[in-house]
């Protein structure tokens, strides 16, 4: 007879949650010289672009950067392109406005046990202290490319979509010794709704 693990009789309840979160995403990419341009063009529509590494949230949208000069803007579904034909009118000569609302795919995964979750594949320090809610960073995860963003409800992981399902598989598993409660479905708007500091 074998004993269960450890981290098994440890979990009190679901120590993971993981939920499909649906945006647009926009990928704002400035032209050399242009940031400060692109930066008073989305305070002009009530938009902070955040620092690289960090994540910020207006109204119903989370905006994050990862890379130098760019930025992606996280909003609800909507018509395709929509979103994004916006942008490229208002940033034209400024910036590109790229739409990646069917590149990625985000999940949205919370509960006591996420870090530790991820610290089995993911090269980041995920301790609060060094990753606290605000932050964003690109990683690769299981051979993947992911991107996280700290939010004060957990994590958000955006991975290709065509990697969205090996991701997701492997997010189950693994997941499953900590308390797993997988959720259907959260929205943007829950998680940009959240006690920001």
């Amino acid at each position: 007879m074998s004993a269960p693990e450890p981290a098994a009789l440890a979990v009190q309840g679901a120590g993971v949650r993981i939920a499909a979160c649906p945006t647009d995403c926009i990928e704002l990419a400035a032209f050399s010289g242009r940031s400060a341009e692109l930066e008073g063009i989305a305070a002009g529509r009530g938009l902070r672009l955040p620092a690289c590494g960090q994540v910020a949230r207006a109204g119903g949208q989370l905006l994050l950067s990862v890379r130098p000069q760019r930025w992606l803007l996280l909003g609800a579904p909507g018509p395709a392109g929509a979103s994004a034909a916006l942008w490229q009118g208002a940033c034209a000569g400024v910036a590109a406005a790229i739409d990646l609302s069917s590149a990625l795919t985000a999940l949205h995964l919370a509960g006591p046990a996420v870090r530790e979750l991820l610290a089995r594949s993911c090269r980041l320090d995920l301790d609060p202290d060094a990753f606290p809610p605000g932050s964003a960073a690109a990683t690769i995860m299981i051979q993947v490319s992911a991107i996280l963003a700290a939010l004060p409800s957990g994590l958000l992981l955006l991975t290709p979509a065509t990697t969205a399902r090996h991701m997701s598989e492997w997010l189950l598993d693994t997941a499953r010794p900590f308390g797993l409660l997988p959720l259907s479905e959260t929205t943007l708007n829950d998680l940009s709704s959240d006690q920001w500091p």
